[in-house]
């Protein structure tokens, strides 16, 4: 995602979204739903032509199927014919033929990287290729993606590790000054152990099969000076270790993180609560074992499995409370995760959601986004500009804008929704008004009541033109714009129409 993409893409608050890349979803014909498509692979119906063989297939054969009644695509390595899926693919047939009879890897990570494809096409594969294609970055060969990142991208970390009698500490030499403790995702599970750590868009991981066992909780503690990252391990027993452990798949790799899988954790639901008529918070812990700290304006995906078929959708993390962050002393339990996810009722995935009971377990991502906590640091003025749950994204950066940007001059939030009775936390918004007097909101309202004496309408020039005044002339600003796909593209016109440049616009589509 670029701060403003070429073109818009589903929003939070649509039923898809999409990482980076950009499409709209295409209406379905009845009958060809997510739900059908899952029907027909579990009917037993050959959808591979093959009658259940799998096959070694060469570049030339892969060529010959590039027709919408014999299409086959190759993603990583496999091959799969798509040609019964393509009335059910949300993003219409042209987009599936845009890779037909080819590796289409790049434009599957551009579009839909976070979708489960080896669940939803398993009926579909037709084998292997027989020798992997080499313009897809995601195939390359480990030596060749080492060649290429010393010239592209950051020097390569490395890690060191030493012991007490009773401790084990794991350093991390980054070579870096922006990383924070949200940069590190640490995760034991089992016999693995596993440290990721983003740097600007790349991903280092260390992945191990440790040698002895270790208790549940760790610390880690980052030197931001220096760019040094400390997991400090308690040892279960005070033995000493001849060695760290033995690598496990992918250990000591550093690799684009458009190119590394999507890693989950079973996080266990502990509460949800009406927050409107068809929206609600719910909140997640993680597990003892796990240390993630979602950065502010970035996204996870939430993963259920549904009929047998692993489904995943993004969502962007909130506070449990506006007002929270605000509140003195500041107590931060990093142990729990809260959304506010709006239910769709003729949806496949929220009303599952909706339907867990407490102490039931979610499979949470790691972080994703492009959003930089630099594009706020030295900010006066903040826009933003929210519809329905297009509201998500806005909450941590707003929290986090009143109380660490000292430079900031004033926040302001315009919101828009059908009703009165569709606004999320209306009432902390507007005691939020009192509490910062360089917060300011309005909402705007497409469907009002006649008691409604607020603004109505959609979004439009003349609400822009009056609503985004600069504090000075040349103040430094920043506006966030999300919501569904017609109302992001419509703003970045408009805006775009009112001079702001690129850097001056971020839209959280994914």
């Amino acid at each position: 995602m670029l701060n403003v993409p070429s073109q818009s893409f589903p929003a939070p608050g649509s039923q898809q979204r999409v990482a980076s890349g950009g499409r709209s979803k295409v209406p379905l014909k009845p009958g060809r739903s997510l739900m059908d498509w899952i029907r027909l692979t579990k009917s037993g119906k050959d959808l591979t032509g093959l009658k259940g063989r799998l096959i070694d297939v060469t570049e030339e054969e892969l060529k010959k199927h590039n027709k919408k009644d014999d299409c086959w695509i190759c993603i990583r390595g496999f091959v799969y014919n798509v040609s019964p899926y393509m009335e059910y693919h949300p993003g219409g047939e042209d987009e599936l033929m845009r890779a037909a009879g080819s590796d289409g890897t790049d434009l599957f990570d551009q579009v839909h990287r976070w979708v489960n494809y080896e669940s939803m096409l398993k009926e579909c594969l037709v084998g292997r290729m027989a020798v992997k294609p080499t313009l897809s970055k995601g195939m390359l060969p480990k030596s060749q993606v080492t060649d290429i990142l010393a010239k592209e991208g950051p020097s390569s970390p490395s890690y060191d590790w030493f012991q007490t009698e009773s401790l084990v500490t794991i350093v991390i030499y980054t070579k870096q000054k922006d990383i924070n403790v949200d940069s590190v995702i640490v995760d034991h599970q089992d016999d693995s152990f596993r440290a990721e750590t983003i740097i600007k868009d790349y991903s280092y991981l260390i992945h191990l099969g440790l040698s002895h066992e270790i208790q549940e909780d760790f610390s880690v503690r980052v030197v931001e000076n220096v760019g040094k990252i400390e997991i400090v391990l308690k040892k279960k027993e005070n033995t000493s270790w001849k060695c760290l452990g033995h690598p496990l798949e992918n250990h000591n790799s550093f690799i684009p993180k458009k190119d590394t899988g999507l890693y989950c954790r079973k996080c266990q639901l502990i509460s949800k609560e009406d927050v409107t008529h068809d929206t609600k918070l719910f909140c997640l812990m993680l597990p003892p074992s796990t240390h993630l700290q979602v950065p502010i304006g970035q996204h996870v995906y939430l993963k259920l499995t549904i009929t047998g078929t692993e489904i995943v959708k993004p969502y962007t993390p909130v506070s449990d409370s506006l007002l929270s962050e605000f509140q003195e002393p500041v107590i931060s339990n990093n142990k729990y995760i809260y959304f506010l996810i709006k239910i769709y009722p003729a949806g496949l995935f929220t009303p599952e959601l909706d339907h867990l009971q407490i102490g039931d377990y979610v499979s949470i991502s790691s972080p994703e986004g492009n959003f930089k906590r630099s594009q706020i640091q030295k900010l006066e003025d903040l826009f933003l500009l929210a519809a329905g749950t297009g509201f998500t994204p806005m909450v941590k950066i707003l929290t986090f804008a009143l109380t660490n940007i000292p430079s900031l001059r004033k926040v302001k939030l315009m919101f828009f929704n059908k009703t009165e009775d569709d606004i999320i936390w209306r009432s902390q918004l507007e005691k939020l008004t009192f509490k910062d007097e360089r917060f300011d909101i309005e909402f705007v309202l497409s469907a009002p009541t006649s008691e409604w004496n607020g603004k109505q309408g959609h979004i439009s020039p003349a609400l822009l033109s009056e609503f985004l005044k600069r504090s000075s002339h040349k103040s430094k600003v920043l506006i966030c714009i999300c919501g569904p796909t017609p109302f992001t593209e419509e703003g970045i016109r408009l805006l775009h129409d009112l001079n702001f440049s690129k850097d001056e616009i971020h839209s959280f589509t994914a």
